[in-house]
C-alpha cells in the first residue's frame, strides 16, 4: 500500500528555513534545537527516511509565498507586495524543487503525467522496495505568484498541475480570514485552468468562492486539506474548514477531500497551551467518517497533512511522531467499522485515482 500525502510545504522550508529534507527528522530535531526554524514552525515532521519507512510515495507539493500584510516576522523571508514579488518568489520555490530533482534523482521525482506517476508507484515494488521514489506533484498554494491568468501557461509548461486560487484573499479570491466572491480575474484564471487541465484546490477560498467555482469549473477539483467544519465549535477560524454542503458538492463532482491531522483544526477548543495530551488519531478518524457518513462511501476523502506548514511534532495528535506515520490512521479506522479497502483508498487510492483521472498522459 502507498500513503498520498496531498499536501505538503517542502519548499517553503527549504528557502525559509534551509531544511535539508535527504535528512533523517530525528537529525534535522537534533540540527534545529533552539533555532528559528523550530521556534517559529516547530520540530519537523518530514525526512526522507521517514518518507520511506511510511510508504509515503506520492506528495502534492506546495509552492507558497505570504502576503507582505500577513508577515509574522523578520524570519519570514518568503513575503510579497505586489504581484512581481510574488511571481518571484513563486518562482523560487519552483526553483527549490528543480534542484531537488537535479540533485537527488534517487530520491526525489516530478509527477506532471500518468506515466511518470505509474514509474514513481512501480519503484515501491517490493518489502522493501529496492529503490523507491518520492513522487511530488507541484501545488500552488494561493495564486498570487501568477501574475496574469494567461502567465498560467507557462506555469503548466514547467510542471505545475495545481493551483488554489486562495491562501488568505487574494487577487483572484476571498480567502481565509478574507471572506469574498471569485474576482473577474479569477474566473478567467479558472478558464484558463479548464483549458489546460489543471486540478482546482478548494482549500483555503471563501465559502463563497468555493460554491461559485463548484457550479463553474469543468475541471477537477479537491481540497487538499480542510476539515469539517460541523466538528469544530470554537474554532478561531470557522471559515477556514469545509461546511456539510461544500463537501456533499465536492463529493458529487467526484473530488477528494484531505483531513488535516492538525490538533487545532481537528478540535475547534485546542490551544496551543493545551499540548498534545487529550487528541489522538481518532479525532483524526472522526473528521474522515464525518465525510464518509454525508457522502454515502470511503471515496472521497484522503490525507492531506499540512506538516511543516507552520506546525510542527507538538501540535499533531498523540500517535504521530512524523510522516512515518500517516498510516496507523488506518488502524485507527479499523476500529469505526472500516475494511481493507477503504482504508487503503482513504490512506492513497483515492488520491491516486484523481490523479490518473486528471493528469495528462505521458505518451
Amino acid at each position: 500500500m502507498i500513503v498520498v500525502d496531498a499536501h505538503e510545504d517542502i519548499a517553503w522550508n527549504i528557502l525559509t528555513f534551509g531544511r535539508d529534507y535527504t535528512r533523517a527528522v530525528s537529525e534535522t530535531r537534533r540540527i534545529e534545537e533552539g533555532s528559528d526554524a523550530e521556534q517559529h514552525n516547530g520540530q519537523t515532521l518530514l525526512g526522507w527516511p521517514e518518507w520511506v519507512g511510511g510508504r509515503v510515495g506520492v506528495v502534492f507539493a506546495t509552492l507558497f509565498a505570504a502576503p507582505a500584510r500577513r508577515r509574522v516576522g523578520p524570519w519570514e523571508t518568503l513575503c510579497y507586495a505586489s504581484a512581481e514579488e510574488a511571481h518571484r518568489l513563486y518562482r523560487a520555490n519552483l526553483d527549490a524543487y528543480e534542484r531537488l530533482f537535479d540533485e537527488h534523482t534517487d530520491k526525489f521525482r516530478p509527477v506532471t503525467d500518468r506515466d511518470q506517476l505509474e514509474a514513481v508507484l512501480a519503484s515501491w515494488e517490493g518489502d522493501p522496495p529496492a529503490e523507491p521514489h518520492l513522487g511530488l506533484v507541484l501545488l500552488m498554494e494561493g495564486a498570487d505568484g501568477i501574475r496574469e491568468p494567461d502567465d498560467l501557461v507557462n506555469w503548466y509548461a514547467d510542471g505545475l498541475r495545481m493551483v488554489g486560487l486562495a491562501w488568505t484573499g487574494t487577487r483572484y479570491s476571498g480567502g481565509t480570514s478574507e471572506p469574498g466572491p471569485l474576482s473577474p480575474e479569477g474566473r478567467e484564471l479558472l478558464e484558463v485552468m479548464g483549458g489546460l487541465g489543471m486540478i482546482l484546490d478548494l482549500s483555503h477560498m471563501a465559502e463563497e468562492a468555493v460554491f461559485q467555482a463548484l457550479e463553474c469549473y469543468p475541471g477537477t477539483l479537491i481540497a487538499s486539506h480542510s476539515n469539517c467544519r460541523a466538528l469544530l465549535d470554537g474554532s478561531e477560524k470557522p471559515d477556514r474548514h469545509l461546511g456539510d454542503e461544500a463537501i456533499r458538492e465536492i463529493a458529487e463532482r467526484d473530488g477528494v477531500i484531505g483531513i488535516v491531522p492538525y490538533n487545532r483544526f481537528l478540535k475547534g477548543t485546542w490551544r496551543s497551551g493545551n499540548g498534545r495530551e487529550g487528541i489522538n488519531l481518532e479525532h483524526v478518524a472522526a473528521h474522515i467518517d464525518h465525510v464518509c457518513q454525508l457522502v454515502g462511501d470511503a471515496r472521497h476523502v484522503g490525507l492531506g497533512s499540512d506538516f511543516d506548514g507552520g506546525f510542527g511534532l507538538s501540535r499533531t495528535p498523540e500517535g504521530l511522531d512524523s510522516v512515518a506515520d500517516l498510516r496507523l490512521i488506518g488502524d485507527s479506522l479499523t476500529s469505526w467499522g472500516y475494511g481493507a479497502s477503504e482504508i487503503q483508498g482513504i490512506l492513497g487510492e483515492n488520491w491516486l485515482g484523481m490523479l490518473r483521472w486528471a493528469l495528462p498522459s505521458g505518451t
